[in-house]
């Protein structure tokens, strides 16, 4: 709860406001039927005309919308608190998950993080919005109707005195049983948001290959086994709710019974009976109020711990001193320094902070003693498999992840010196799998920076984007839709080049990123890069040859392993991976 409080901190008078009037208000309920007893057995006797009468039925008519206006307002103000503190816990969690390093990012995995941004803040935020209301209301009643009661006939209140500890105590045991199931709940929540996630996005491949069931199979498994956790979890919260009203019905008719022989002795006024009888609902409404505020206690528990190991996750890749990084390389280069890497899923087997000791575990690398240099405006290419590392090569330039070996330098400078915002801006980056948003054509290519309307259509040429987005009506105003679907892949594409291009960055990456263009339009692309972009350097991973065999330098990557390097000419000579992908091509379109 300590992580709650954290924000709700900021709003302590709000919620002392909406406590002291739900406090009023609860009282002020609890009047209601005193007054309405002393007007049974007191006022109605004893007038001599129906004033008297009239005037304590207009106090309990006041009282009753008093009650109402106090109860409305600290409702209100209740919610506000909610909205206001919890809009800064979801801000704080998407500012983290931004945030992220990707090793971070691997080990909590992105349907968590969305469940965690919406399932669980929405239970965060009912509990905070309920413990302000129903968290007052309901112990006030208990503990008022229980007193009240006393005051009234302490022989029929010891009746509630010997029920009230056994349901409390009830209560709060099986809420405590509830805490690690509802954890467990939200678990499985992520799950769904996986499957979900996996087929929203690939819709297009489940309608085409007909697995529409198959993958309605797969919802229903996950959607069953979250239903099975929760109902599990729901049965066992929903216990004290059935025990409590059985033990207050029998209590309410052993008050009717001994009530009714203690009015006919003379012990007792027939008000205080039906007095009895209202006190009784409400202290019934007082412990539901507490099971239904434990309930939310074990989810809202549940969630903040959820929200709170994502949202205290230390950064990860920040700035290190120039002193403890690697020797200072010549300015402009793109230097990998013997460097090895693997994906990780557990913490703890990272090398040594300046990344000097390789930390082996019997785990396959994705990259191994990788070395090369790229000079200021050169160009490199990469070609491999996949799963050979091109990718992961992209990763470390950007500082995504750190190697467990070797150095990574970008313009002279060990990457890890760089804030990170310093260093993503040297970079123009189309990855392998890159998104288009639901936005304008505009503002997915100027993307939030300062790009003005002649760099943009400047890029839009380079990227051979400006012909298809000029034939719409409304130009670099047309809208495109969730991930691009209004376009082909070839103009997706394209898009996608003309934002990495439009900034004018110092290091251009095309992660395959011409993959779905036709020859020709690949070969102009290259060329407007080559003429307009000279100044930048260029690394290019490609499956096609013709990609990259006009650039500097070509890599050729093998199980995360450096199996050639040199021109094409070169390696057309000295390497037969190569020269067979060359030939396979080459030959599919002579």
């Amino acid at each position: 709860m300590k992580f709650i409080w954290k924000y709700l901190r900021p709003y302590r008078l709000f919620i002392l406001g909406v406590m002291l009037i739900k406090l009023l208000g609860t009282l002020l309920e609890l009047m209601i039927p005193y007054v309405m007893e002393h007007m049974l057995d007191n006022v109605v006797p004893a007038a001599q005309t129906f004033w008297p009468v009239l005037a304590w039925g207009l106090a309990m008519i006041l009282l009753t919308v008093a009650v109402r206006t106090l109860n409305t307002t600290a409702n209100r103000l209740s919610v506000r608190v909610s909205r206001d503190s919890i809009y800064r816990m979801r801000r704080d969690l998407f500012h983290t998950g931004l945030n992220l390093s990707g090793r971070q990012m691997d080990r909590v995995g992105l349907p968590s993080l969305i469940s965690r941004m919406t399932s669980d803040t929405y239970n965060v935020q009912n509990f905070v919005r309920m413990i302000q209301t129903i968290g007052i209301r309901a112990p006030i009643l208990l503990v008022g109707g229980i007193g009240i009661t006393l005051i009234m006939d302490s022989g029929l209140s010891m009746i509630l005195c010997v029920m009230a500890p056994v349901m409390i105590a009830l209560v709060v045991y099986v809420s405590m049983k509830g805490i690690p199931l509802y954890d467990q709940v939200q678990r499985s929540m992520d799950t769904i948001v996986r499957v979900m996630r996996e087929n929203i996005t690939g819709i297009r491949v489940v309608k085409a290959l007909s697995k529409e069931r198959y993958e309605m199979r797969r919802y229903a498994a996950a959607n069953d086994h979250t239903a099975r956790r929760d109902i599990k979890a729901g049965v066992i919260m929903a216990l004290p709710g059935p025990l409590v009203t059985l033990f207050l019905n029998v209590g309410l008719t052993l008050v009717v019974f001994i009530g009714a022989r203690r009015v006919n002795s003379g012990q007792t006024q027939p008000g205080v009976i039906l007095a009895f009888l209202t006190y009784f609902n409400m202290i019934l409404m007082g412990v539901m109020g507490l099971n239904r505020v434990f309930i939310m206690l074990s989810k809202a528990n549940a969630s903040a711990n959820r929200i709170a190991a994502v949202v205290e996750i230390p950064e990860e890749l920040t700035p290190i001193d120039a002193a403890r990084a690697a020797k200072p390389k010549e300015q402009g280069e793109l230097i990998f320094d013997h460097v090895s890497f693997r994906y990780q899923d557990e913490e703890g087997e990272d090398g040594d902070e300046d990344g000097s000791r390789f930390a082996g575990n019997g785990r396959q690398m994705c990259l191994e003693d990788i070395s090369f240099t790229v000079k200021k405006g050169g160009s490199l290419g990469i070609i491999g498999a996949t799963g050979s590392g091109k990718t992961s090569i992209v990763n470390l330039l950007m500082r995504f992840y750190d190697p467990q070996q070797g150095h990574v330098f970008v313009d002279g400078r060990d990457v890890r010196t760089y804030d990170k915002d310093e260093l993503h801006r040297k970079f123009g980056v189309v990855f392998q799998n890159d998104v288009i948003f639901a936005d304008t054509i505009r503002e997915n290519v100027t993307f939030g920076r300062d790009v003005d309307d002649i760099m943009l259509r400047q890029a839009a040429a380079d990227a051979m984007a400006r012909g298809f987005v000029e034939e719409y009506e409304d130009a670099y105003d047309h809208r495109a839709v969730i991930h691009g679907a209004n376009f082909s892949g070839g103009q997706k594409q394209r898009l996608l080049i003309a934002r990495a291009l439009a900034a004018k960055p110092e290091v251009l990456i095309l992660d395959d990123s011409s993959s779905a263009l036709d020859y020709r339009t690949d070969a102009q692309l290259r060329r407007a890069i080559r003429e307009h972009h000279s100044g930048a350097t260029t690394v290019v991973i490609a499956q096609r040859v013709s990609s990259i065999m006009a650039l500097d330098d070509i890599l050729v990557l093998h199980e995360g392993r450096v199996i050639g390097h040199g021109t094409h000419e070169e390696l057309l000579r000295t390497c037969q991976t190569y020269r067979d992908i060359y030939k396979t091509q080459m030959g599919e379109v002579s």
